[in-house]
């Protein structure tokens, strides 16, 4: 199946991403959230984003001038119709999700196809939400979307080979790297990374070190490119506990437990940077530990 028209629901910073890739890459893209603003900010992103890589000099201004072309907001559903592709990028959550898809195929011709960015829930459970298990797999970029290399594949029980032929040959058009993974929680990358960063999140807790002497140590006895604490802000501390709980429900490990002081975070509303406050705090401009 020939992909050209792709519909993106969620325009978050992944979403946003998703659409930025595939609208350089040559694709129409139909960009859809809960409300035209959010889409309205999505676009500015994007058009933000854009213009940093012509500074970088990765593109030049008629592609970033092109690429923002391809972008059409989609107020709701009904403006997926004509998408060969629609990939879901809503929040970490099944049952929004499930409600997603459940309204979503109603809008989509029989012969689409369908995908979710997850990161972590069952391709396989999240398919027997939609009228179309066979056309359904998870496409599982890593985040940011424009500067990360390496996206995850993964198939659901019923997912044909049709299906994820066409999910290969997409990746490749954007000039990426994809892995394939089997349909366990949490799939290859956040089932060794989220560990490591709620471990982390359990040093803090256990006063084995501070914020800063526990990034300070990974990045420097561990070559890291930044801390886990100060990479837990950037996903998301939301979105870690999401996958820690899928992490620990799925597999029924102890080991998997989410740290106390990560679930004490996320209930104060301390997300990371979307909230300006997580274990750093930038309400200032400057990251400053919380503890």
């Amino acid at each position: 199946m020939n992909i050209n028209k792709i519909g993106v629901v969620g325009a978050g910073q992944m979403g946003s991403g998703i659409a930025q890739v595939c609208a350089l890459a040559g694709m129409d893209v139909v960009l859809n959230d809960i409300s035209e603003e959010r889409v309205t900010a999505a676009l500015s992103v994007i058009g933000s984003g854009l213009a940093k890589q012509v500074e970088r000099q990765q593109i030049d201004e008629a592609a970033r001038d092109a690429a923002l072309a391809r972008i059409h907001p989609g107020i709701d559903y009904e403006a997926f119709r004509d998408c060969d592709l629609v990939i879901e990028a809503a929040s970490e959550n099944e049952e929004v999700k499930r409600r997603i898809f459940t309204k979503l195929c109603a809008s989509l011709r029989p012969e689409a196809l369908l995908a979710t960015n997850t990161s972590s829930i069952s391709i396989t459970r999240l398919a027997s939400a939609t009228d179309r298990p066979e056309r359904f797999i998870g496409i599982h970029f890593m985040n940011p979307v424009p500067r990360m290399q390496l996206v995850e594949l993964i198939r659901g029980i019923v997912t044909e080979n049709e299906t994820f032929e066409a999910a290969k040959e997409l990746i490749t058009r954007l000039g990426k790297t994809f892995t394939v993974s089997e349909d366990f929680p949490a799939f290859i990358v956040n089932r060794i990374l989220l560990p490591m960063i709620n471990e982390a999140i359990y040093t803090l807790y256990e006063g084995v070190g501070s914020v800063e002497a526990i990034d300070t140590a990974m990045r420097l006895g561990a070559n890291h490119p930044m801390g886990p604490l100060q990479l837990a802000d950037f996903i998301g501390l939301d979105t870690v506990l999401s996958v820690m709980q899928v992490l620990h429900e799925g597999l029924a490990d102890t080991k998997y437990r989410p740290c106390p002081l990560l679930v004490k975070y996320v209930e104060a509303g301390w997300l990371g940077r979307k909230t300006q406050r997580g274990f750093y705090d930038y309400r200032s401009g400057t990251p400053i530990p919380t503890r």
